[in-house]
C-alpha cells in the first residue's frame, strides 16, 4: 500500500476509470476490448490531469 500512498496529486483512480470505461465501452458495442488502445488513452488522461493539477497549483500560488 506505500506505491498509492507515494503522492495524492497522481490521477491515479481517475485514469482506471478511462481504462474501465474505454474497455467496457469496446466490449458492449464491438464484443472484444483493445486494452492496449484503452491504456494508451488512460495513460493519456492521467498525463493531462496531472499536467492541469500542477499548473493549477502554481497559479494557486
Amino acid at each position: 500500500m506505500i506505491g498509492l500512498a507515494v503522492s495524492g496529486d497522481l490521477p491515479f483512480h481517475e485514469s482506471l476509470a478511462v481504462f474501465l470505461g474505454v474497455t467496457g465501452t469496446q466490449w458492449l458495442i464491438e464484443g472484444d476490448a483493445d486494452p492496449f488502445i484503452a491504456l494508451l488513452l488512460a495513460l493519456a488522461v492521467g498525463v493531462a490531469i496531472g499536467l492541469a493539477r500542477y499548473l493549477r497549483s502554481i497559479h494557486r500560488d
